[in-house]
């Protein structure tokens, strides 16, 4: 997102005269400001959480911090805090049109990402975790997206990316490289260290969906169209690979020992021996309501799979109503186990789906909905989403799985939600309903883990500039929060 993600997008002429011609600290435009109330709720008294501890892989930037969903794993969760709400700060800064939806730290503090758009090449950013300004840029390479391809659901040109354990940006391009681009130690410079060329085994009209290391160094991809699933030896620069068949529209996890990829029809384990191509060690079919519903990339899943403590893995489904999906992940089970250890049913039928991935911490999992969001550019583009978040718990033992919330209190719009195991607070992104014509008003939210309830809600802005169109949220490890939306960046932070 699936679980997001980062989309290239098209700007609207309106927005790019919002914008300023080079970089600048400015505050992305908002006249509605003084409509709305700055501040809802309270500050929240911080309830810690028992933190999932994903497995470092040594070719990643350190946990927390190399993809958009945080770790090897895919928890989509941090140890660090974020804010609780107290006088809070919030923060924009317009940039040049492009949606910085997967966002990094290195090892300095400065934000990095790659930032597709459809107006000007994708492009490499380093920002100042304080200011927002542009420290640094890379123009990445780019190629025309295949016919028929939404703008602003696609993935490829750098949606996720990863950072490794050097400060080094390894990015999938449009033309079917891998690019790797070392940031400096002072954040003002981006140079490519390595071109990794893959179009040998890619189709013209197939883009690469994702790209990460396993825990030997071997960079796996995947590719949307026929579900290709490769290995890219650095090495020898050698590639094996399979077709599926099948569409692959989201990242993978990857563990020490399999890599989990689901397609718009099943869930898949893969391994590989030294030097071979990816063998499937199982698979399992879920279900699907064969509907593209609104929020949708395909009629299929919508999350990268995600790793959970106790050895299972989860998705949701694409049923109507959607349902969170866990499976066993290991190779053999125990003499009357199965694969899938629960199906449970979340939101109502007919407004139910997410293409975000679930979070994790212990045996816990949390999911929100985007039904009915909308291309921020076409006609429909003053949508909201269907209501809702949810819990799900895995019992003790593997004994099934139950809801233990479910709330149609807060309109998740399209964002990666992240959850902070020191707070225990869900953080995300919403747009909310207004009795305002045309206005469209959206808010930094923070959501007890523990009940589902509504801790505090800061304003960030109005209309399509501080629309985020599925770029995830970060929490840095100061404590303040991150967004990029059309329009720019944005932070909140804690004040004294």
């Amino acid at each position: 997102m699936k679980t997001v993600r980062l989309l290239p997008f098209v700007m609207a002429t309106v927005v790019v005269a919002l914008l300023p011609p080079a970089v600048s600290a400015d505050p992305i435009i908002d006249p509605l400001a003084p409509l709305f109330p700055r501040y809802q709720g309270a500050p929240a008294v911080p309830h810690q959480l028992k933190p999932t501890r994903a497995p470092q892989n040594p070719f990643m930037a350190r946990n927390p911090r190399s993809n958009i969903h945080n770790d090897t794993w895919m928890t989509d969760a941090y140890r660090w805090a974020g804010p609780v709400g107290r006088s809070p700060v919030a923060t924009s800064n317009a940039m040049p049109p492009a949606l910085c939806g997967s966002l990094t730290f290195h090892t300095r503090g400065y934000l990095v990402s790659v930032c597709p758009s459809l107006v000007r090449p994708p492009e490499a950013r380093v920002i100042d975790p304080k200011t927002l300004e542009i420290l640094a840029t890379y123009p990445m390479p780019n190629a025309a997206d295949p016919p028929g391809t939404k703008a602003y659901q696609n993935f490829a040109g750098g949606g996720y990316f990863f950072l490794d354990r050097r400060n080094r940006i390894w990015s999938a391009t449009k033309t079917n490289h891998v690019l790797v681009l070392q940031v400096s130690d002072d954040g003002t410079a981006i140079t490519p260290v390595h071109d990794y060329d893959l179009t040998g085994v890619l189709a013209s009209d197939e883009r690469i969906t994702s790209a990460l290391p396993d825990f030997r160094g071997r960079l796996w991809f995947v590719s949307k169209k026929s579900g290709k699933v490769g290995i890219f030896y650095p090495r020898s620069k050698r590639i094996r690979h399979i077709r599926l068949g099948d569409e692959i529209e989201n990242s993978f996890t990857v563990d020490r020992r399999g890599v989990y990829i689901v397609t718009d029809k099943r869930m898949y384990r893969f391994w590989a021996r030294r030097g071979g191509r990816p063998r499937i060690q199982w698979k399992a079919r879920y279900r699907n309501s064969g509907i593209v519903k609104p929020s949708q990339v395909d009629a299929g899943s919508g999350t990268t799979p995600t790793i959970m403590t106790g050895g299972y893995v989860a998705i949701t489904d694409n049923a109507d109503p959607m349902n969170v999906v866990v499976y066993r992940k290991s190779v053999r089970l125990k003499r009357g186990q199965r694969r899938k250890v629960c199906e449970v049913p979340v939101f109502d039928q007919g407004s139910s789906a997410t293409e975000n991935s679930l979070l994790t911490h212990n045996r816990s999992l949390y999911v929100e909905n985007n039904y009915g969001y909308q291309d921020p550019f076409g006609p429909n583009s003053g949508a909201v989403t269907a209501p809702g978040f949810a819990r799900v718990d895995v019992r003790r033992g593997g004994r099934g799985c139950r809801k233990v919330w479910e709330t149609k209190v807060e309109r998740g719009s399209s964002v990666v939600p992240k959850l902070s195991t020191k707070t225990g607070l869900i953080y995300t992104y919403t747009r909310d309903l207004s009795a305002i014509p045309s206005a469209q008003p959206y808010h930094w939210t923070a959501i007890s883990a523990t009940t589902g309830a509504t801790a505090y809600k800061v304003y960030a802005g109005n209309g399509l500039p501080f629309n985020n169109n599925y770029a995830g949220l970060a929490l840095g490890p100061d404590g303040t929060a991150y967004l990029a939306t059309t329009g720019g960046m944005l932070s909140l932070r804690d004040g004294p």
